[in-house]
Parts: C-alpha cells; structure tokens; sequence
C-alpha cells in the first residue's frame, strides 16, 4: 500500500459532511472509502470498510460522539480517529484525546490545519522501521514518435518491479484507440477502463482489484477499452479519480501513455512523478522531442519530470551520435536501452515478459537496472550491472554493452 489514507468520516450534518467531504476529495493523499450519517451505524461501517483512518465530527451530539470514539479505541485499534467540532471547549478536546483521538481540529476547518493533521497519521500509520514513509511512485511513458518501443518499455518495467515482493504494481494503458499492452502480456481481460471510470464512485480496494487483470508475473494490468465508442467518456476529470484509488492501492504505477499527447495524457503526466520519453537516435524522433519539450513549457512542472531514455542502442544503421543528440535536445539522456531485435520479436510475439523469457540478455538486465533508478535503489543495481549512474545520466553505457552479443549486426528493428 501507499501512504494514501483510506478515510470514513461520520457527521450527521448534511452540511457541514459536504463541506469536509469537499475538502478531502481535493486532497491527494486522501481516498474517501465511505461516509456515515448516523454515529451508531458508524462502527458496522468502519468495520466493513476498514479504512486507514476516521474523522468524527462532535457537534450532533457530543456525548454520544466521545462514546463512538471509546468504542473505536476497542473495536478499531488500527483506525486512527480525528475530532473535529465548531467548539473549541478545553473540557470536550480533552474528552476526544482521553477517548482516543489522534487530532482534534476546530470547524470551519482550515485546508492546512486538516492536511497537517492527516499528514502526522499517515506518518504513523505508514513509517516502517528505517522511519521513511511509503509512497507511490507513477511512472508515464511516451515516445517521441511513433514504433519507438513505448509499451515494449512500460509492460517490461511493470513486470520488473512487480517481481520484487514488496512491491504492488499496475500498469494502466491510456493509448485508448489502439493500445496493446494486454498482446503483450498474453490476456483477454474481462474489464477495461471504462468500467473502473463509470463505477469509480461504488468501486472500493477489493473490487478494484478483482476489475484489474493479474498476470502471472504479479502485474496487475488495466487495458484500454475494447470499443472506439467507449473513448469519449474518459476524461482527465475521470481518470483523477482512478489514478487516486490505484494510488490509495498499489505502490507503483506505470501509465503507458497514447501517441497523441492529447487530454487524457497529460492528466497522466501531471499526475506522475517522472516522465520517460522514449527516443531512437534519428533526426526525426529528436526533431519532435525539441518540439515536445517547447510544449512543455507551457505545462507547469511536466518538463521538470521528463527523463529521456534512448531506446535501441547498437542500432548503428543511420544512427546519430549520443553527444550530438543531447546538444540537439539540450539535456542530458536519463538511460540507454540495447537494440535486441530477436529477444524483443520472441517476447511479443509469445506474450511473455523478458524477465520469464530471457532473464540474463542484456536488454532484461537494463531494464532491471532503470528499475532500480526510478525506485532510488541503485546498489543493488550497480553490484549486479556496474555503472549504472553513468549510464543513468547519458555517459558511458552500463556493462551490458560490454558483453552485447553480435553488437555489429544488430540492425533489426521492432
């Protein structure tokens, strides 16, 4: 799981429940599982839902809300419990604490004073033993051009990460005309997308995941929708919504993005804490990438999360240089990927992910590698690639190039 709190709120105000529910939903590291109007029917709720944390609101009857919040204490020990009240008594905060509220906060609610609040429970609930709290890490990928190996990546670094037991990871396919993701990992899912997004209001955690397809690798993969029709109902306003429950349930998550760059796609990179652009070293695909990274601009924060990874190295055919590359693009290259056209045909082609179907070439153990990257775990990258930094930030390959099989007649494509 993340450090996205799943929430219960019970007031039996409709009024001010909207309020706070109004002021939750804008929060990012809060997902809403279930209100309640009615204090004695809040317990069954808790209970059923078992959320992370529970907000209480005293006002309707106080005696009756410190009673709920001994009550929890017993029944709900791993549900932190936050007051809120229009009084600020000293008498009745002191009766929330003794009741076995984490917080108390005072109505009308400030959006600071909440965040802060529900910041200190999730740092409770969710700092391990090194003291670091868990997040979820969301990773975009998008090409430059078109063919450049987009889904070959984001499908390849899914089953990476997902093969280390800590992790929970999804895969959402956002190329909704024509994405492919599900071909190459061999599934018919039974759900798409525009069934998470037209029922994201009664979806919780359990369902969510049943709605997703598993691959064996431990994946969970969310397809694109089967008809052309259903498109135009997913929008970035509905799309937010899933990207907060796979957020609230998976530790990373990996958006393989349309060629198109329209709406929806940029949703996902707002959304994501990087953004890998995926190049071939040839004038057009750098051409774009110019152009792309001038629109941008225009995009508060995408550009700083753009990472640029060369696909295809010891592709020499028409090939231009690394150095004059990264003068042409003006940054430095975040990661290089080696041209194996014969393992690549062979994994699409079976449907299989390159850890299961060649675990050692060079191309698995890069991929491994920008895994480890992303996730900030470079040790143990380096012991198994060597320098991984190097290639990490543009300069000299990672050792698989030194043992690459046949370099010179690499000269396939996918």
């Amino acid at each position: 799981m993340s450090n996205v709190l799943r929430l219960a709120i019970v007031d039996p105000s409709d009024d001010t429940r909207a309020k706070l529910k109004s002021l939750l939903l804008g929060m990012d590291i809060i997902w809403l599982e279930a209100e309640c109007s009615r204090y004695e029917f809040f317990p069954d709720v808790v209970a059923q839902s078992t959320p992370d944390a529970g907000v209480v609101n005293l006002d309707a009857d106080p005696d009756k809300a410190i009673a709920l919040l001994t009550r929890l204490r017993g029944d709900a020990p791993n549900c932190s419990m936050l007051a809120v009240s229009s009084s600020s008594d000293g008498q009745l905060i002191l009766a929330a604490m003794r009741a076995g509220a984490k917080e108390f906060l005072t109505l009308p609610l400030s959006i600071d004073d909440l965040n802060s609040a529900l910041g200190r429970i999730a740092d409770g609930k969710f700092s391990g033993a090194s003291g670091k709290s868990r997040s979820t890490r969301v990773i975009a990928v998008a090409g430059a051009s078109g063919g450049v190996g987009c889904t070959s990546l984001a499908v390849n670094l899914g089953c990476v990460l997902a093969a280390d037991s800590e992790n929970s990871v999804a895969l959402v396919d956002l190329d909704l005309a024509i994405g492919d993701a599900d071909v190459f990992l061999d599934t018919i899912p039974e759900y798409s997308l525009i069934d998470v997004t037209q029922n994201i209001s009664r979806l919780d955690f359990q369902l969510l995941k049943r709605s997703l397809t598993k691959h064996s690798s431990g994946l969970y993969l969310l397809p694109r929708p089967v008809q052309l029709q259903d498109i135009e109902p997913i929008t970035p306003e509905s799309l937010r919504r899933v990207f907060g429950l796979l957020k609230a349930t998976f530790t990373h998550i990996v958006l393989d993005v349309s060629k198109g760059f329209t709406a929806t796609d940029l949703a996902a990179f707002e959304f994501a804490n990087d953004v890998l652009m995926v190049v071939q070293l040839d004038l057009p695909c750098l051409r774009n990438l110019v152009r792309l990274q001038t629109s941008f601009d225009e995009y508060e924060g995408i550009r700083d999360k753009l990472k640029i990874v060369v696909n295809r190295v010891g592709l020499e055919s028409g090939q231009i240089k690394l150095k004059k590359a990264k003068e042409t693009i003006g940054r430095d290259v975040f990661f290089q990927i080696p041209n194996d056209y014969r393992t690549m045909i062979e994994v699409r082609n079976n449907g299989v992910p390159l850890l299961e179907q060649a675990p050692k070439a060079p191309i698995s153990i890069a991929m491994k590698e920008l895994a480890g990257l992303l996730s900030g775990d470079t040790a143990s990258e380096d012991e198994d690639v060597g320098e991984s930094e190097s290639a990490s930030r543009g300069g000299a390959p990672s050792t698989w190039l030194s043992f690459w099989p046949n370099k010179s007649k690499a000269k396939g494509t996918r």
